[in-house]
């Protein structure tokens, strides 16, 4: 029968989150009910409570999470209850044309749950990306549930369902960093910080972290920063340049999803360097641009859509980096936080004081 638990919901463009309770239904087919263990505090949570993504209110935000499967609907084979897992907003069909031509992580057609869960008055609820975690208790697709070592902690394992995962995979899978590469990264946020921690496992020897805050830059220096850029104070394209014998990075990522930063990104790779978008940038930004610059400086122009990643393949790997000592996620929690200090925690957030507040149940 349906469970009720207690959830974080924005009811309205801008206005404050409330916890109220939210009913959980069972898992129909194809479905699972997932008790969350921890859940990070992302910007894209804001985004929602701004209006940014849709309009679609209420949301359930959350969507960071790793938790354990409590039961799941029929015809679902490859999990069960007490799985470990992390949770991920783009579970593969395997059918579309994506899928079928090898490249999964494109895929056209990821499943969500399909039942709603909902307010306790009836009201359906939009789960953020399909998930909708800031809940003691979320149902989504299976396919949404990706299983990893329990040696893990749930506050480090939930990072890799966004964050952490879109700047590893932006440096590692889109960016294609390999041994011997230069790196800048644009923005050391979350996502721009794990994009610097990806650089250097790929064996980038030269990774210049670019930001205004002293302290985002200081997050970079410790998970594997070469050099530093403070863009309030030098021109971040002429001086990525110079740390790279004055040609600019074989890859740059651009973390913010800005024009003003896409174009940095731009200017401030080699002659057939690539750019990575992985900033999320507004519908209103435009972008104005000699035309002649996008042929004769050639490369690559890549937006990194979630990393690229593929959840069953790089989730498992990553916390086995974790385990090993080699990434370490713990960098990325700046504090753990109870299910009512979420609209506290996006204060924080917006103000550049956290890298990731985690939610604890």
């Amino acid at each position: 029968m349906a469970q009720t638990v207690r959830g974080v919901v924005a009811r309205g463009k801008g206005a404050p989150v409330e916890v109220v309770d939210v009913v959980v239904p069972d898992p129909g087919p194809g479905e699972a009910v997932v008790k969350v263990q921890a859940c990070g505090v992302c910007h894209t949570d804001l985004h929602y409570r701004e209006g940014g993504i849709n309009d679609e209110f209420p949301f359930l935000l959350g969507h960071e999470a790793a938790g354990v499967v409590e039961s799941v609907g029929a015809g679902v084979t490859d999990l069960a209850p007490g799985d470990f897992v992390v949770l991920n907003w783009r579970a593969v069909c395997g059918t579309c044309r994506a899928c079928l031509k090898g490249k999964p992580w494109y895929c056209f057609a990821t499943h969500n749950a399909s039942q709603p869960m909902t307010l306790a008055n009836g009201t359906p609820l939009s789960p953020a990306l399909g998930i909708g975690a800031f809940a003691e208790k979320t149902l989504v697709h299976s396919g949404q549930c990706t299983k990893v070592d329990r040696k893990a902690s749930p506050t480090v394992a939930g990072l890799l369902g966004c964050g952490v995962m879109a700047g590893f995979g932006a440096a590692v899978n889109t960016g294609n960093v390999s041994r011997g590469d230069s790196v800048a990264v644009i923005g050391c946020g979350g996502v721009g910080n794990a994009a610097v921690a990806g650089a250097r496992l790929a064996g980038a020897t030269t990774i210049v972290a670019v930001d205004i805050d002293p302290r985002k830059l200081e997050w970079a220096r410790g998970l594997g920063a070469t050099h530093t850029v403070d863009a309030s104070a030098e021109d971040a394209v002429a001086r990525v340049q110079e740390l790279t014998g004055g040609f600019g990075a074989d890859v740059v990522i651009d973390a913010v999803g800005r024009p003003e930063t896409w174009r940095q990104a731009f200017y401030a790779r080699d002659l057939a360097g690539t750019v990575v978008l992985v900033g999320v940038p507004t519908p209103d930004m435009r972008i104005d641009m000699p035309l002649i610059d996008f042929f004769s400086r050639g490369g690559a122009l890549k937006s990194s859509w979630y990393g690229d990643c593929l959840p069953s393949r790089d989730f498992p790997y990553m916390i086995d980096l974790y385990l090993q000592g080699r990434l370490d996620l713990d960098a990325f929690v700046s504090e753990t936080i109870a299910l009512d200090d979420v609209e506290a925690a996006f204060a924080k957030m917006h103000h550049g004081d956290v890298l990731r507040s985690v939610v604890v149940f």
